[in-house]
């Protein structure tokens, strides 16, 4: 079966040395040695500052949220935030966990991240913050975003969980924003298994998530917040270390699958445009087509092959009667609905890029 990734497994010999070193000490959480390293490893690697390691990336947006205190109410009633519904279902829901009410406003229909002009309309007396998601690591309009939030005094949070490693302007796309969070799951570019990251602008902002993710306990007879547990371990550490070691190998595959696929499919289908001063981590190739019936039909003929590509993000967010009423967000709908991402991932063979390449452009030859 050939599934649309699969997790980057670096050098066993590696990340045994790495796990050795578990076992010799028996520290194997609570801000080892090796969550140590890897803080300091990734905030060299990245060009960051401020960066704390969590145990997944919803909850890096839940500590975000609380470390910024978007979670409290104003006036008696819960806290609103600007979102896109055409994410993974964690920004929202992440939102939703914390007593703040997610507000969909629409997305651009050429880079499909949300769309500035939608954000003013939606701002209300209950907006607290904006939370914009790089989608498949195509950096929003981070200028824009920053211009509306200061002139309505709004935080920004950013769902970076694509973006690991994205450049704008020659500077890491996680500077932006109050707050930027990574997911580190198995299936992105970088991972440490499960886990995640927050980038903060603000060194005490920082202070304050390091007490949220043990528990409020800041001695051993201290507790000073209402925490929650969301420490990464020892052992998601090792695999992090271990696959920051190759990570320019994994660069250098996915370039050469995203490559294939943008000559060879550019042409006849939409793709996703890229934003000309940020640079591309490959983490994802999303078509878009022309319709769903179109997709659906793509789907059939690569599963036939056994070749599994995702419908990725569908439904879009506004669609969904769990957060609110069905909203009218006709862009994010008609992406959602048409669009489709491809298999990418090391040691993806060329014989099932021929394959893909060959049924998509029966599909083309169709219409």
């Amino acid at each position: 079966m050939i599934p649309v990734t699969k997790p980057y497994l670096p050098s066993r010999e590696k990340l045994d040395k790495y796990i050795d070193g578990i076992y010799e000490r028996e520290w194997l959480t609570n801000n080892g040695p090796l969550v140590q390293e890897l803080t300091k490893r990734l905030e060299e690697y990245l060009g960051v500052e401020n960066l704390l390691l969590v145990s997944n990336g919803t909850l890096a947006l839940q500590i975000a949220y609380r470390a910024l205190g978007i979670h409290e109410p104003v006036n008696g009633k819960p806290a609103e935030a600007i979102t896109t519904p055409f994410t993974f279902v964690a920004t929202s829901s992440s939102l939703e966990w914390e007593g703040i009410e997610p507000v969909f406003a629409d997305i651009d229909p050429d880079t499909w991240c949300l769309d500035p002009k939608n954000i003013e309309p939606a701002i209300t007396a209950q907006t607290k913050a904006i939370v914009p998601v790089h989608v498949f690591g195509n950096a929003c309009e981070v200028e824009a975003i920053d211009e509306l939030a200061k002139n309505n005094n709004l935080k920004v949070i950013y769902d970076a969980a694509h973006a690991f490693g994205v450049k704008y302007k020659d500077e890491s796309l996680l500077k932006w924003g109050d707050a930027a969070t990574l997911s580190f799951h198995a299936t992105k570019v970088f991972h440490t298994i499960e886990g995640g990251a927050i980038v903060f602008k603000r060194k005490e902002d920082l202070e304050k998530a390091k007490k949220l993710i043990s528990f409020g306990i800041t001695g051993p007879e201290t507790i000073e917040e209402v925490g929650i547990n969301a420490k990464m371990n020892e052992f998601q550490a090792a695999m992090g270390l271990a696959v920051l070691d190759e990570i320019e190998h994994n660069y250098y595959a996915r370039e050469k699958i995203w490559s294939y696929y943008k000559e060879h499919f550019s042409g006849g289908f939409k793709t996703q445009f890229l934003n000309l001063q940020s640079t591309n981590n490959y983490g994802y190739f999303p078509l878009l087509f022309n319709d769903e019936r179109e997709l659906k039909n793509a789907i059939f003929k690569l599963n036939l092959c056994d070749i599994f590509p995702r419908r990725y993000f569908y439904p879009s967010l506004s669609e969904c009667a769990l957060y609110n009423e069905v909203l009218d967000m006709p862009t994010s709908r008609d992406v959602s609905s048409s669009v489709l991402c491809l298999p990418i991932y090391k040691n993806l063979s060329t014989d099932v890029l021929v394959t893909i390449g060959e049924i998509l452009d029966g599909i083309l030859q169709s219409r």
